[in-house]
C-alpha cells in the first residue's frame, strides 16, 4: 500500500510518500525550489520522489491532502457571512492576492497539475483528511500506545484548537474550540504589528525574554481563559474576522499598545514588553488547555501538535507544569507534517492497518552521495581532503574545541523547520560570544537570538531541568544553575535553552563529533543551528557549499570531505550567484 500525501495551494508545500505504513520519502518543496514556505505547486518535490529514487507514480495507491473540503466549505460560509470579502484573506491564506486560486478548488488544481507533471498516468484516488485530524494522526508514529493529543494552530478546516485521544490505531477528536479563537492566529498578528515577517513567531518568543510584565493584564484582556479548558479572544481589539490581514487591528489595540513598529525600525523595550506580554498569555491558554485535557482524559502522555506546538518554551511548562508525565512534539509539528499526517491518517485510521513505525529522528529527506559533494567542491574550486571516521571526528571537534565554526552536511536532511544535525552549523558553547559572532557573522540576524544546545542524551540531566529525551529541539527547559557558566553559549536570557537530545543509535556520526568534543572539554554539548543564511535550510552539497562561501564560517565537512579553503573568487562568484537567485525568486527573503 502506496500513500501520497501532498500539501498544496498553502504555505509548505510538499509530499510524503508512505509505503506499508512507513515513510519513504518527506520532502518540503522549499528545500528543492529555495523559497521559503513556498505555496508553489511541489513539482521539484514529486520529481526527487518519482524520478531520482526509482519509484513509480503508478503505483501510488492513494493521494491524501490535511483538507476537509466540505468541513472547510462550511467553515468559510460562516466566517464571511455577513463580513467583507477581504476575510477571505484569512481563512483562505493562499487567497491573499486575485491571482491565487485558494484551497477551496484544491481538488480541482491537484488533479490539475498532477496530470500535466504525470501525464499518461491514472491518477490514484484523491482523499480530503481533515486539517487537525492530519495533525493528530502524527500520534501514530509517536512512542506511545496511548496518549492524549492536543493541535493548536492558526487555523484549520472548522478550528484552531482541538483535543484527541489516540489508543493503538485508532484516534478520536474530543472537542474543537471555536474559529476565530485563534492564539495561534494573534501570535502571527503581534508577530507582525512588532514589525516582523510571517513564520517569524520564533523571533518573538525570542524577543519576549528580554521583555518585562507591563503590558500582561493588557493582553490577558485580549485572551480569556473559560471554563472546561476554552479560551476566548476579545474581538474589541482586533478586525482580521472581517478585513483579514489587510486591516487586523482596531484602534484599541493601538492604543493599549501603542503604533506598529515598521520593519527595520528600532527596538525599543515597549516592543520586547509586548512580546513578554504575548508569550506569557500564550503559555496562559496551552497550560489551561493542557491542564484540562489531563484531568478528563487518564493518560499521562501527551502528543502536541500544531503551528503553536514550535513554541519550546510553552511546551517545557506543559512538562513542569502539569500531571503530563512524557510530552512529545514531532519535529514536522507545523503543516511541514501535514502530508504525513494526511497519509497515516489513512493507513490507520480509515484502512484499520496496525501500526509499526515510531519516529526517533527526522531524516526522511533526500541522501546526496560521494561523487556528489565531491563534484560541489570541485566546481567551487576548492581544495579539500577525503578523511576516515576517527579522524574525521576528531579534526571536527578539534575545530569546534579552537572556537571555528563548521558547517555540518551528512545524510538525509530532516522534515521539520529546524536543522538536527544533518544540515547543521555547529560551535563550541564555552564562550558566550561564539552566538554574537555566528549572529554577527554567518546568519546576519538579531543578537538576542538564541541557539540551540546539543546534549548526549544520557547528560541532558545533568545540564538541563528534564527528566524525559527531547531529539526534535521541541522543549526549552532551564538550563541548571551549576552549568549556566559551563556553557554560556548556550544558556539564553531567560536561563532555558532550547536542547536537542542525541544518541548514538539515531545518528552516529553526529553523536560522535559530540563524544570527541567532550574527550577535549569535558562538556557533551554543542551549539547547534541550522545550515542557512536568509533562505531555507540548505538541501544539497551545492547549496551547502554557497552558504559556507557566503558567510564567514571556518570549516566545511561534506560526508567525509573536509575543507576550510575559501578562494577569493569563489566566494566572489557564490555570492552573485545567491544575489541572482534571490532576485529570480518570487516572494524571495
Amino acid at each position: 500500500m502506496k500513500i501520497l500525501g501532498i500539501v498544496t495551494e498553502t504555505h509548505d508545500a510538499g509530499i510524503a510518500l508512505l509505503e506499508d505504513g512507513i515513510p519513504v520519502l518527506i520532502i518540503e518543496e522549499e528545500r528543492l525550489n529555495r523559497e521559503k514556505h513556498t505555496r508553489e505547486f511541489p513539482t521539484l518535490a514529486l520529481k526527487e520522489t518519482f524520478d531520482a529514487t526509482g519509484h513509480n507514480f503508478a503505483d501510488v495507491d492513494v493521494i491524501t491532502t490535511p483538507w476537509d473540503m466540505s468541513r472547510l466549505r462550511r467553515t468559510v460560509l460562516k466566517a464571511v457571512f455577513g463580513r467583507l470579502p477581504a476575510s477571505l484573506s484569512l481563512v483562505l491564506p493562499s487567497a491573499q492576492t486575485t491571482q491565487d486560486r485558494g484551497i477551496v478548488l484544491l481538488n480541482f488544481w491537484l488533479r490539475y497539475n498532477l496530470k500535466r507533471q504525470f501525464r499518461g498516468l491514472r491518477l490514484p484516488e484523491i482523499v480530503n483528511v481533515g486539517h487537525h485530524e492530519s495533525h493528530a494522526a502524527i500520534f501514530f508514529a509517536s512512542p506511545f500506545e496511548e496518549a492524549s493529543i492536543l493541535v493548536i494552530d492558526g487555523y484549520g478546516d472548522d478550528a484552531a484548537t482541538s483535543t484527541f485521544t489516540g489508543a493503538g490505531n485508532v484516534i478520536e477528536r474530543k472537542w474543537h474550540g471555536r474559529f476565530f479563537d485563534s492564539i495561534g492566529m494573534i501570535y502571527t498578528l503581534i508577530t507582525q504589528y512588532l514589525g516582523f515577517q510571517a513564520f517569524e513567531e520564533g523571533t518573538v518568543m525570542a524577543l519576549a525574554a528580554c521583555g518585562d510584565t507591563t503590558f500582561v493584564e493588557g493582553m490577558r484582556d485580549i485572551v480569556r481563559l473559560e471554563p472546561a479548558g476554552r479560551f476566548s479572544i476579545n474581538m474589541d481589539y482586533f478586525s482580521h474576522d472581517k478585513y483579514g490581514m489587510l486591516r487586523p487591528f482596531k484602534p484599541k489595540f493601538i492604543k493599549a499598545f501603542g503604533p506598529v513598529r515598521a520593519p527595520g525600525q528600532m527596538l525599543t523595550d515597549r516592543h520586547r514588553d509586548v512580546a513578554r506580554a504575548l508569550q506569557i498569555v500564550t503559555e496562559d491558554v496551552v497550560l489551561h488547555v493542557a491542564r484540562h485535557l489531563a484531568a478528563n482524559h487518564p493518560s499521562r502522555n501527551l502528543v502536541l501538535t500544531g503551528g503553536v506546538a514550535l513554541n519550546c518554551v510553552a511546551n517545557a511548562r506543559i512538562l513542569r507544569d502539569t500531571e503530563f508525565h512524557r510530552v512529545w512534539v514531532p519535529p514536522c509539528a507545523s503543516d511541514t507534517g501535514a502530508p504525513l499526517g494526511s497519509a497515516l491518517w489513512h493507513h490507520h485510521q480509515v484502512l484499520g492497518k496496525p501500526r509499526g513505525f515510531e519516529m526517533t529522528h527526522a531524516f526522511y529527506g533526500s541522501a546526496y552521495s560521494p561523487d556528489q559533494m565531491r563534484s560541489a567542491l570541485v566546481r567551487a574550486g576548492l581544495e579539500f581532503k577525503e578523511l576516515n571516521e576517527a579522524e574525521l571526528l576528531r579534526r571536527v571537534a578539534r575545530d569546534l574545541a579552537e572556537n571555528r565554526i563548521v558547517g555540518w552536511f551528512q545524510g538525509r536532511f530532516e522534515l521539520g523547520p529546524r536543522a538536527l544535525g544533518n544540515r547543521s552549523i555547529l560551535a563550541s558553547p564555552l564562550r558566550r560570544e561564539i552566538r554574537d559572532l555566528i549572529n554577527s557573522r554567518i546568519k546576519h540576524r538579531e543578537p538576542f537570538r538564541p541557539f540551540a544546545p546539543a546534549v548526549l542524551a544520557e547528560y541532558a540531566a545533568d545540564y538541563f531541568e528534564i527528566s524525559q529525551p527531547d531529539p526534535f529541539m521541541t522543549l526549552a527547559p532551564r538550563v541548571r544553575p551549576d552549568k549556566v557558566d559551563v556553557i554560556p553559549a548556550a544558556v539564553h536570557v531567560d536561563g532555558t535553552g532550547r536542547i536537542q537530545t542525541v544518541d548514538r543509535r539515531s545518528n552516529p556520526r553526529y553523536y560522535g563529533v559530540i563524544e570527541e568534543f567532550m574527550k577535549l572539554t569535558g562538556v557533551p554539548v554543542v551549539l547547534n543551528t541550522s545550515f542557512n543564511k536568509q533562505e531555507p535550510i540548505v538541501a544539497g552539497p551545492d547549496e551547502a557549499v554557497s552558504c559556507f562561501l557566503r558567510t564567514e564560517m571556518d570549516t566545511l565537512v561534506l560526508g567525509s570531505f573536509y575543507t576550510r579553503d575559501r578562494p577569493t573568487a569563489a566566494v566572489a562568484r557564490a555570492r552573485d550567484a545567491f544575489t541572482v537567485l534571490k532576485a529570480n525568486l518570487h516572494g524571495g527573503e
